[in-house]
């Protein structure tokens, strides 16, 4: 029988309980840099001897640094940095050609996409897209259909897409992405739009290449104190997504944020990319280190419709400018 895990669950108890799994992958992250959800997961997850793993941020040197902190936790586990700025579609496939030029590393087990960013002020993508969409959404959606061939050479591959429970403050937008040019923009609505993406990309990739044998798995990690939100005021910023949230009639609007530790914040990471008991929810939302629960908690049907998951990727196939046949 599975365990039950909460929101006490810890990213080190389901490394010790989860270590056969661990042993031996190839794990590529993105968003690696120190302190953050994705260097605290691959910290973590060093304890139980992957074969490789793959840091790949905008800044290879903070990728380093997360390099050298791997190595502290365990000098035989092998690295290799990335340079991979999800914002552009032309850096994520420049990154993805180098990740296919490797012959030393003929497959990828777990695909981890963690890098993004939150309520920024608007701003385009070197490709004119709104950016939160750009970097959360579509370099992902790019980069991880580019290495697709050395995902699905593995014998148990997985995707996990960090979403968020912010998910619940926009469905997609789909006649007005960019919103009007700025001109109607709210930094809470583009997130969610973002973060409901993140969903409904999981759901695609579960029904598309979920008969070859690839799991796919979006997550919300809880309110942790990272780097991600270090430009946020909330002081500011906190009535503004109250007042989404109450717009909404959603509860957030009216409660107040549980906190976790970052053990605690990367445990879903851990749950999503190992755990072998939940391949018969392909391309479910996970929060707390299970199966979310609709009727409990935060989940949106917006973001667990599957016409609205074959929607974005059509969409997304045009906005990237390349078609994926699966």
């Amino acid at each position: 029988m599975a365990a039950t895990h909460d929101s006490q669950t810890t990213a080190s108890q389901l490394v010790g309980d989860l270590a056969s799994e661990i042993k031996g992958k190839v794990v590529l992250t993105t968003g690696v840099s120190p302190k953050g959800l994705g260097a605290i997961f691959v910290e973590a997850i060093a304890r139980a001897q992957p074969a490789l793993l793959i840091l790949a941020a905008r800044n290879p040197a903070k990728a380093k640094q997360t390099a050298e902190a791997v190595k502290a936790v365990d000098s035989s586990v092998q690295t290799r940095v990335l340079e991979l700025d999800v914002g552009s579609l032309a850096t994520a496939r420049s990154a993805a050609n180098e990740v296919n030029s490797w012959s030393d590393v003929p497959k990828i087990d777990v695909l981890v996409n963690n890098a993004g960013i939150m309520a920024v002020e608007f701003k385009l993508s070197p490709d004119g897209y709104e950016s939160q969409l750009a970097t959360n959404h579509l370099g992902p959606f790019l980069f991880t259909n580019l290495i697709m061939g050395k995902i699905l050479a593995s014998k148990s591959p997985r995707i996990v897409n960090v979403s968020s429970d912010g998910h619940r403050l926009n469905p997609i937008r789909w006649d007005d992405l960019n919103f009007e040019n700025g001109s109607n923009y709210n930094k809470w609505h583009a997130y969610g739009q973002s973060k409901t993406a993140n969903m409904l990309f999981t759901l695609s990739l579960a029904e598309k290449l979920g008969g070859r044998g690839l799991q796919a798995y979006s997550l919300h990690p809880g309110v942790i104190g990272t780097n991600l939100g270090d430009h946020i005021d909330w002081n500011e910023d906190a009535p503004s997504l109250r007042a989404v949230d109450r717009a909404w009639g959603n509860k957030e609007g009216w409660a107040d944020f549980k906190w976790k530790t970052p053990d605690r914040g990367a445990a879903t990471h851990v749950y999503a990319a190992f755990d072998p008991n939940i391949k018969d929810h392909n391309g479910a939302y996970l929060e707390d280190s299970h199966v979310a629960d609709p009727l409990v908690e935060t989940v949106k049907p917006w973001g667990t419709s599957k016409v609205e998951a074959g929607r974005l990727w059509k969409l997304s196939e045009k906005l990237v400018g390349q078609q994926f046949h699966y």
